[in-house]
């Protein structure tokens, strides 16, 4: 009953968004004839669209499920292929399977007999001394004796998952006959119908390998697909059961434009009919019957009749899972012109790369002219900026985006002028970036080394809501020479795209368009962060969320930046009111959505019975700003604010907590304990207290009398910053230049060898620092 129910609910969702998806509605199980050449649903054309596919096709290929030695089944990776069919099903998708191995799992078990056989035979006669070579093994009987076995092992893994399977052997009359046909797709119709998994095999013991002739069958119907191999017959498969996705899985990652062990062989995610006469193949898979170059025609095949096709790597760890998740695995078919002319990502970072080296090359004075020329850009092209910041403001308030993310989106004449003169600030300083010598060592004579400033490559910056990050980023990656590619959210879709406009213009000053790029397809985020090969540094700007998921799922890239910004601002009992006033109010509501802003106040309890407690507590009301009480404060107040839900939480707007602290250690010991090591201050007029805040505070900025708002790259005379990070290695605090850059080792010498300076040797060490200038 509960699993009746269970169906039915996922069923009607499912339903729903398909619906939402294609205007012709659910389709019938059963496809006539007549019918199937017909286009009844909306052919996905990005990887995005892949989670509504309701109707799969998966074909696991020989070298998927077989082992190397070719006898018997790679069990590990067929339970995990069973386990995400089986989820795909139990989400409400119909999943039916084309499977190979029943040659692979027969050897293997008449290898055995034969083995035993043969002892026996040496035990009655030892003359009879004959080698076994299970090559020999005759494969229409190894296919007859592992179907059975093959099958078996299906439904054991399946039945562990609740899901029913059926299998249907195929040969080449199943197809090439009319009725036969027929009835083999009403067979399949009434099995998806009934919530079974039907497990398709051509019954090798009969006729292998299968091969039809492109010609017209009996009754004058459409040409067929010349079917010689899995490939073929699950294109067909998928064609007459007009299947939403048909998934080819193989023992490579995709396609390649040439053979994947040639130099120069680049994976193609993605695949038109246009891609056909730029790729080499290579040799057919060693184990089944089809190369890569039947996968092609068979998915072009399929393509060419409605259905989407994603070639993959079936070893690779829920490939299936993750492709209806939308992620960039294998390569994806499809006959979209749509961002036909838009270039990969992955070319964008490789001319990033370049345009780094390129930038490099320039003298100091070229790289701060292509800045100039941005900060100018920002201030006469203000009208252009601003009308296309309108779009984004109008359709965010449509949208209904939270307050605090529409204060971020929003841009205005005075933001653009302070960006622009913190790009001149950030030009003028940019002469003594790039190469700059930081330590000079003799280390014998004629052997000079010298550590140098470089850039660190090609950045990722990921922002959300705020445009004006983007002119900000762009310039210190001019100014450090580095590459850069941008990814910004789609509510400030207009504002990047006409900034960026004015970036291009500025690089194209010095011949280096493409050092900057803006990623305006629908890359996923997921799939950026796996682009370690590309790229070097990420470093995400946005909410705590978005922060926290790019830490977690970056495996390999390193990320800079800081999950939360959870800042306090503490009163100590020798504070000055007049001060304390002047801070908090500036730390909360200058700027609230900011994540330098104010979100506890910490206020030392002895100044509750005086004038600050109250003074304080007047003044964030009069601001507007909704104040919670901490525990201690809590349990002092008789009819005192809401309590606050966590102490260790970032509002990001005109909201507050405030909490009360018997001593400037516990001050410190609640920062330690609720802070996110972003930026804390302490308000005092006593000396001793504020040197011992300062050195006992581990965040990345400390401050003594000033609000935690000047925790910013332009307030730092940085120019301006790529974002605040609260990591400890590396760059700290707000990151500007400095933060962009690494080192590299330069050593000049005459003849030295290393053997020189062994014992005995000619030449002796002296290891004398040097002066820099």
């Amino acid at each position: 009953m509960l699993r009746n129910s269970y169906q039915a609910l996922r069923n009607n969702c499912f339903n729903s968004c398909w619906r939402a998806l294609s205007s012709h509605g659910p389709r019938l199980p059963l496809i006539p004839p007549e019918k199937r050449l017909e286009k009844a649903h909306p052919q996905f054309t990005e990887r995005s669209q892949l989670k509504y596919a309701r109707r799969l096709v998966v074909k696991l290929g020989s070298a998927v499920i077989t082992r190397e030695d070719n006898h018997g089944l790679a069990l590990g990776r067929l339970a995990s292929i069973v386990e995400q069919v089986a989820e795909c099903h139990l989400e409400g998708r119909e999943v039916i399977m084309v499977t190979s191995g029943a040659v692979a799992f027969g050897k293997q078990k008449l290898a055995q007999e034969l083995l035993m056989s043969l002892s026996m035979r040496e035990t009655l006669n030892p003359k009879d001394t004959k080698e076994f070579d299970g090559a020999t093994l005759e494969p229409r009987a190894a296919a007859a004796v592992g179907q059975s076995g093959l099958m078996s092992l299906y439904d054991a893994m399946f039945a562990q998952y609740g899901v029913k399977i059926a299998q249907v052997l195929v040969t080449k009359p199943d197809f090439y006959n009319e009725e036969t046909r027929n009835n083999l797709f009403s067979t399949l119709s009434e099995l998806i119908s009934l919530n079974i998994v039907p497990i398709i095999n051509t019954n090798d013991a009969v006729s292998p390998p299968m091969f039809i002739r492109d010609d017209e069958p009996a009754g004058g119907a459409r040409k067929g697909i010349p079917i010689k191999d899995n490939d073929s017959l699950s294109a067909m498969l998928a064609a007459e059961v007009q299947a939403d996705l048909l998934i080819l899985m193989s023992d490579v990652d995709g396609i390649y434009n040439k053979p994947p062990w040639e130099d120069g062989a680049k994976l193609m995610h993605t695949y038109t009919s246009d891609d056909m006469n730029s790729i080499e193949f290579g040799k057919k898979s060693k184990v089944g019957t089809g190369g890569m170059d039947s996968k092609v025609k068979a998915a072009t095949w399929a393509l060419d009749r409605g259905v989407s096709v994603v070639i993959c790597n079936g070893m690779q760890e829920k490939a299936i899972k993750t492709i209806v998740g939308g992620r960039k695995v294998g390569t994806f078919f499809t006959e979209s012109t749509e961002g036909a002319n838009t270039v990969p990502v992955e070319v964008m970072a490789e001319n990033a790369r370049t345009g780094s080296r390129q930038m490099q090359a320039l003298t100091a004075a070229q790289r701060a002219t292509a800045v100039n020329n941005l900060a100018d850009l920002l201030v006469s092209r203000e009208k252009y900026i601003l009308e296309a910041n309108a779009k984004d403001l109008a359709e965010a308030k449509k949208s209904g985006l939270a307050k605090p993310l529409l204060s971020r989106l929003s841009l205005n004449s005075a933001k653009l002028k302070n960006l622009s003169i913190g790009l001149k600030q950030i030009a003028e300083d940019s002469h003594k970036n790039v190469g700059r010598v930081l330590r000079r060592t003799q280390l014998a004579e004629g052997l000079e080394l010298k550590q140098v400033t470089v850039p660190i490559g090609v950045l990722l910056v990921i922002f959300e809501s705020r445009p004006d990050s983007l002119p900000q980023v762009a310039a210190l990656a001019m100014a450090s020479a580095n590459g850069l590619l941008l990814k910004g959210g789609k509510e400030a879709a207009h504002s990047n795209k006409a900034l960026m406009e004015l970036v291009k213009e500025s690089l194209s000053s010095v011949g280096a368009d493409n050092a900057v790029s803006l990623v305006s397809t629908r890359e996923e985020i997921s799939d950026l962060l796996s682009m370690e090969n590309h790229i070097d540094l990420i470093i995400p700007r946005g909410s705590s969320e978005l922060v926290r998921s790019i830490q977690e799922q970056s495996l390999h890239i390193p990320v800079l930046g800081h999950a939360e910004g959870v800042c306090h601002v503490y009163i100590d009992r020798d504070a000055d009111l007049k001060k304390a006033l002047h801070i908090a109010r500036d730390a909360k509501c200058d700027y609230p959505a900011a994540c330098n802003a104010m979100e506890t106040l910490l206020i030392h309890e002895d100044l509750m019975s005086g004038e600050i407690f109250n003074d304080v507590c007047n003044m964030l009301k009069r601001e507007g700003v909704k104040i919670y009480a901490g525990p201690r404060l809590n349990q002092q107040l008789t009819f005192g604010p809401p309590a606050a839900k966590s102490m260790k939480h970032e509002y990001g707007a005109l909201e507050c907590c405030i909490e009360i602290v018997p001593s400037l250690e516990e001050a410190i010991n609640h920062i330690h304990t609720y802070g996110s090591g972003h930026t804390d201050v302490i308000v005092t007029e006593n000396d001793a207290a504020a040197k011992h805040f300062l050195g006992s505070v581990d965040s990345a900025c400390v401050f003594h009398n000033a609000s935690s708002r000047f925790a910013d790259g332009f307030r730092f005379g940085l120019g301006a910053e790529v974002g605040i990070s609260t990591a400890r290695i590396h760059a700290r605090g707000p990151v500007g230049v400095e933060g962009l850059l690494t080192t590299k080792w330069i050593l000049n010498g005459r003849d030295h060898a290393a053997a020189d300076f062994a014992e005995g040797g000619q030449r002796t060490w002296l290891h004398e620092s040097l002066p820099i200038d």
